[in-house]
C-alpha cells in the first residue's frame, strides 16, 4: 500500500486541496467529504497509468559465449585470401587459414610458429607483443620456393570472454608486397638504364662538339667525320625516347582491348616489303609461309605492324649467320592462330631466355648497339600483346636459331 501511495502521491493531494477549497467556499461538507472519498478510493484501486519497467544495465546483460566468439573470429580469418594465424600466449598456432597453407605449407596445430617461420627478427617481435601487448610489425623475407616479401603483423584479439591473460590471443597477417618491391626495383632500374644510355651519346656530342671547335677548327675532314659520327648518336638517342613514348603510351591504354579485324595476311606482306631492303643489306631472304584466305583477329593494325618488324627485324640482325628468316601464319578450326618467327641464327642461351623482355635487357650489350638497338623493343612487343592478349612464346637453343611464336 506504501507503494502504491507514492505512485498516486501527485493525484491525492491534488484532490485533498480541492476539498479543502470546496469547505472554504461552504460548499456542503457532506458532499465534499464523499466526493473527496471517491476519488481516493477510485485512485488506490485502479491499475496504475504508467508501469515502471526495470531494465537490466549493460554491465547485468547475460555474457556472450565465449565459444561462439572464437569461432565466429576464427571463421573470419578462413574467409581472408590474405595469410592468417591465431597464435596463444605460447606462439603455438591455433588456427590456419588456405592462404598460410599455400604461402607457407600447413602449420602441425598446437606447434610453436618456428616449425615453419625461423626469421630471429620474426621471432622477436612476436615475443616482444605476447609481453607487451602491443601491435607490432616487420617486413619479412622467404626465398623458397619462390622469394617473396611480407610486412608481417601480430596484434592481440580483444574478446570481451578472453581478458585473462593465460587465455590471450593474437592475429598473425601475412600482407604480401613482392609485386610493390619488384615494380620499385624495375622503376629505379628504369631510370638509371635510361639515364645510362642516354648519357653515353649525350657525352660523346658534347666531346665531339669541343674537338670541331678546338682542333679540328680547321679541318674539314675531321669535321665530316666527326658529324657523322654526331648524327649517329642523335639518331640513337631519337630512337631510344620514340620507344620510350611508345611505351607510355602503351601502358596508358593497356587494359582497353582492341575491337577492330585485322587481316594477318596483308599486314605479313606489308612488313615484310618494308623490311627487305635491311634485309638486302644484311644479306638476309625473308620467306612468308602463308595460307590462303584471310585470317582475322581483334587488334590494332599500327600496333600489330610495329610487334611483327620488332620481331622480324630483331630476327634478321641477331640470325643474320643463318641467311634466312622465316614467317609462318598458322591457323586451323578450334585453333589459335599463330605468327611465328624463326632464325637460324646462334641462338640465345636459356637463362637470358626468361628476361629477353624486360626494359634495357641485353643478352649481348656491345653487339645490340652495334646493331642499333635500344633495348626497349621486346618490351614494346610484350606491352603490345598484353594490350591484345595474346602471348609471346620464345623458344630458343644455342647453335640451332630461336623461335619467336605469337600466340592471340
Amino acid at each position: 500500500m506504501a507503494v502504491r501511495l507514492r505512485q498516486e502521491s501527485a493525484i491525492l493531494v491534488l484532490a485533498t486541496l480541492i476539498a479543502a477549497l470546496a469547505l472554504v467556499e461552504g460548499i456542503n461538507t457532506g458532499a465534499v467529504f464523499w466526493i473527496w472519498a471517491i476519488v481516493m478510493i477510485v485512485t488506490l484501486i485502479r491499475p496504475p497509468l504508467v508501469e515502471r519497467v526495470e531494465v537490466p544495465s549493460q554491465a547485468e546483460a547475460a555474457p556472450a559465449d565465449a565459444q561462439i566468439l572464437l569461432r565466429t573470429a576464427f571463421a573470419g580469418v578462413a574467409a581472408l585470401d590474405m595469410p592468417v594465424l591465431i597464435i596463444d600466449r605460447e606462439a603455438s598456432v591455433l588456427v590456419q587459414n588456405m592462404a598460410v597453407e599455400k604461402a607457407f605449407g600447413a602449420f602441425p596445430i598446437g606447434a610453436h610458429i618456428s616449425s615453419k617461420l625461423r626469421s630471429p627478427g620474426l621471432l622477436d617481435m612476436v615475443r616482444e607483443t605476447i609481453a607487451t601487448n602491443t601491435p607490432n610489425q616487420i617486413e619479412h623475407s622467404e626465398r623458397l620456393p619462390s622469394e617473396r616479401v611480407y610486412v608481417v603483423r601480430i596484434a592481440p584479439i580483444d574478446l570481451p570472454e578472453i581478458d585473462r591473460q593465460e587465455d590471450a590471443l593474437f592475429l598473425l597477417s601475412f600482407r604480401d608486397i613482392s609485386e610493390l618491391r619488384h615494380i620499385d626495383r624495375m622503376r629505379s632500374d628504369f631510370v638509371a638504364n635510361a639515364s645510362h644510355e642516354l648519357r653515353t651519346p649525350l657525352a660523346s656530342l658534347r666531346g665531339f662538339i669541343e674537338t670541331i671547335q678546338g682542333p679540328a677548327k680547321t679541318d674539314p675532314k675531321a669535321q665530316q667525320r666527326f658529324l657523322g659520327i654526331m648524327f649517329d648518336q642523335t639518331t640513337r638517342m631519337s630512337r631510344l625516347v620514340d620507344d620510350l613514348l611508345s611505351l607510355s603510351r602503351l601502358e596508358l591504354k593497356s587494359h582497353i582491348a582492341p575491337d577492330q579485324k585485322v587481316d594477318l595476311v596483308p599486314l605479313l606482306g606489308h612488313v615484310r616489303d618494308s623490311l627487305l631492303p635491311l634485309a638486302g643489306d644484311l644479306d638476309v631472304t625473308i620467306n612468308l609461309h602463308l595460307p590462303v584466305g584471310k585470317v582475322e583477329v581483334l587488334g590494332d593494325r599500327d600496333e600489330l605492324v610495329q610487334v611483327f618488324e620488332n620481331l622480324i627485324e630483331n630476327a634478321c640482325k641477331y640470325g643474320q649467320e643463318g641467311k634466312s628468316v622465316e614467317v609462318s601464319l598458322l591457323s586451323g578450326a578450334g585453333q589459335a592462330v599463330e605468327v611465328v618467327v624463326s632464325d637460324k641464327g646462334p641462338g640465345i642461351p636459356a637463362e637470358h631466355v626468361p628476361r629477353l623482355t624486360e626494359r634495357f635487357y641485353r643478352v649481348n650489350v656491345e653487339d645490340s648497339r652495334s646493331k642499333k638497338g635500344t633495348g626497349l623493343g621486346l618490351a614494346i612487343v610484350k606491352h603490345i600483346l598484353t594490350r591484345h592478349r595474346a602471348r609471346l612464346i620464345v623458344k630458343s637453343e644455342v647453335g640451332k636459331g630461336t623461335d619467336f611464336t605469337v600466340r592471340f
